[in-house]
């Protein structure tokens, strides 16, 4: 990477808007996503997550707007931004017919890489699969379908990884699993950008939180400037220091959450916006 791609921001978004018929899903979408970092895209069903990651993944037209991923401009240079970048989908596509470590020997074969074996066990030992190589991934774990999704998605080494909703449908154990995976892959300078409705999900990984609401980006800071968004609450001389639930339900004026009782039936460590 030149000095002068390496300052700039991996992911730059600017006025992206997007229609289906009459249907405005985004409105003039605005972010910068710092190289290196995860980037936190937090809105309900419906806000136009999915459709934004479409869009800078070029799976997707715009209708107005520009944007860069790697620096590349997503319209003129879809090519190279695909070469960029993976995209994981709220379901982990593995063929589950093979063994984990086949999934991902296949996928090598498929990008024309040298060495699919070793590149296959590097990362099966790098997230914590190498046991469960030789399974089929029919007999894994919903965690272990997902982190061997995104170890599929990691073949080539992308400097930029999309993660759209990657914990959907994981119990408490697998999303736990699925949080360090993505961890360990900013911390090895992979820029992360991931969509999710889950509070805790974006409290918990986050270096930069977006809220995106009715297809606007209505706030956009670190936890704790958007915890400062909000006075502290007090209650004799106990200090409570808002939660990111009650930064989001201010700013977006919705009370259409789940619950805590009902939430904490399916989920205690979950709370998601519908």
């Amino acid at each position: 990477m030149t000095t002068d791609l390496a300052l700039e921001p991996a992911i730059r978004v600017q006025g992206i808007a997007k229609s289906f018929k009459d249907l405005r899903v985004l409105q003039g979408v605005d972010f910068d996503v710092k190289a290196g970092s995860i980037f936190a895209l937090l809105g309900s069903n419906g806000a136009g997550k999915t459709t934004l990651v479409r869009i800078l993944s070029t799976l997707l037209k715009s209708d107005a707007g520009t944007a860069t991923v790697h620096g590349f401009d997503i319209a003129a240079k879809p090519g190279s931004v695909r070469e960029s970048i993976s995209l994981t989908g709220q379901f982990a596509a593995v063929d589950e017919m093979l063994t984990g470590r086949e999934n991902l020997v296949l996928v090598a074969r498929l990008r024309h890489l040298k060495n699919p074996g070793v590149i296959a066990d590097d990362l099966l030992a790098r997230f914590s699969l190498t046991d469960a190589g030789k399974r089929k991934a029919s007999a894994y774990s919903g965690g272990m379908r997902r982190r061997l999704d995104i170890a599929m998605s990691l073949i080539g080494n992308p400097p930029i990884i999309f993660l759209d909703e990657p914990t959907t449908g994981l119990d408490p154990q697998g999303r736990i699993d699925v949080w360090e995976t993505i961890k360990q892959l900013a911390g090895k300078g992979t820029t992360v950008l991931l969509t999710t409705q889950y509070l805790d999900e974006a409290e918990q990984l986050a270096d930069r939180i977006a809220i995106l609401h009715k297809g606007t980006i209505i706030q956009n800071g670190t936890l704790t400037e958007l915890k400062a968004l909000l006075p502290p609450a007090k209650v004799e001389y106990v200090q409570k220091q808002p939660s990111l639930e009650d930064v989001f339900l201010a700013l977006v004026g919705d009370t259409d959450v789940v619950d805590h009782e009902s939430a904490h039936d399916q989920d205690p460590t979950r709370t998601e916006l519908r």
